[in-house]
């Protein structure tokens, strides 16, 4: 059973359905559809999405009001975490429920929040977000998908591309920043739009990795229609709504994602006990190295919690993708180092196989989400008051 009234679950009460459900009905989905894994079982993952809202495990920190259950911060990160720690699959829900959904709650309107926020909550609605486009990647600030408003209906047309979508496929609405003011540069005169895929216009093509996997896209606007009542904030001011999401990526679900790097670990140890690695000093010290930056990670999480309520950016946060990132690919890393030659095969042993998809898929972790060069550039200039980077006119 979930939560009744409001009420947070005794201690103990989520992790006891989730390996009721994990050990039953969903046990091919314990520890599946991660970064890198995010195409596996989506339909078996979106009913696993409507069995936690029907028992009331969704939206644990948004306020009653809006269907949640406004759980304090310290029950959260035992949500989060015993949520990852049980092996409970990716969330097909995660960017409406973690992203557009509090941000809609925060800067919606009224009129938004009651058409968009009961799917979310309920399990039925996907989205995906479209920020980045071929030539701003790092830098969202360049985008160039332009958004035209028709004066007869008041309606906005787009048109232009955006790409790395996650699950675009999978998802009925996606969330657009535009480029609004003709002319305009930077982060000024853009405008945030809420769309559904499956209209005219819309195209939707699948990017394959070199991990086999798929679950980034290529979208595609021609003319594609966004309501008048579907521009969150004004239209010139999407970069502050744009901003205030990503301080919601930021927060609590960061723990989450710490729980399955955790879990990735334990596949690296026990890859390392099996063939006789561990015995290795070098390896055995590589391994206690990414425990000590696993553990320094979650310190500097729960440090970040003060501003995930409201969208805004703690200060602790600009270090945060710098360091996962990098923590994430050096793990792959060492991950191959324990195979040995067997990372080279495909063995058709599950875990090895894991493995391997880690190590594939954490090349892109630096990169993807603003890349390493740009983190530090936001460490320095945002953080620490260093000089901004000198910038070519155009």
């Amino acid at each position: 059973m979930g939560w009744d009234k409001g009420e947070a679950a005794q201690p103990g009460e989520f992790a006891q359905w989730l390996e009721v459900q994990l050990s039953g009905p969903y046990a091919k989905l314990r520890h599946r559809g991660g970064p890198g894994d995010e195409d596996a079982y989506p339909e078996e993952r979106k009913h696993w999405e409507c069995t936690l809202a029907d028992a009331g495990w969704t939206c644990a920190g948004w306020p009653r009001e809006h269907g949640g259950k406004e759980l304090s911060l310290a029950e959260q990160v035992s949500h989060y975490e015993q949520y990852a720690r049980a092996g409970g699959p990716g969330r097909m829900g995660h960017i409406g429920e973690g992203l557009i959904g509090p941000t809609l709650i925060a800067l919606g309107t009224l009129d938004q929040q009651q058409r968009h926020l009961p799917g979310i909550r309920n399990g039925s609605t996907f989205w995906c977000q479209g920020y980045s486009e071929p030539n701003a990647g790092s830098d969202l600030a360049n985008v160039q998908t332009r958004a035209v408003r028709d004066e007869a209906t008041g309606e906005w047309i787009v048109t232009g591309q955006k790409v790395w979508t996650s699950l675009a496929h999978e998802s009925q609405w996606i969330f657009v920043l535009a480029r609004c003011e003709p002319g305009s540069r930077g982060s000024k005169g853009l405008i945030f739009l809420l769309m559904p895929l499956d209209q005219p216009g819309v195209e939707i093509r699948p990017i394959r990795q070199i991990s086999g996997s798929a679950e980034f896209n290529e979208v595609f606007f021609d003319g594609a229609r966004a309501q008048a009542c579907d521009v969150v904030g004004k239209p010139g001011e999407g970069w502050q709504v744009a901003m205030a999401l990503l301080g919601f990526e930021r927060g609590l679900s960061t723990l989450g994602q710490q729980m399955q790097f955790l879990h990735e670990l334990d596949l690296v140890i026990a890859a390392a006990r099996d063939n006789g690695r561990w015995h290795d000093r070098c390896a055995r010290d590589r391994i206690a190295q990414a425990w000590i930056g696993l553990r320094t990670m979650r310190c500097n999480a729960l440090r970040m919690l003060s501003g995930a309520e409201s969208g805004q950016l703690a200060p602790e946060s600009l270090i945060y993708k710098y360091h996962w990132s990098n923590w994430h690919r050096d793990l792959g890393e060492l991950a191959m180092d324990v195979l040995g030659a067997d990372g080279n095969l495909l063995t058709g042993d599950e875990r090895t196989s894991r493995l391997q998809g880690l190590f594939l898929f954490s090349r892109a972790d630096t990169i993807y989400a603003g890349a390493n060069e740009i983190q530090l550039n936001i460490i320095a200039e945002r953080g620490l008051g260093m000089p901004k980077e000198a910038r070519g006119t155009q």
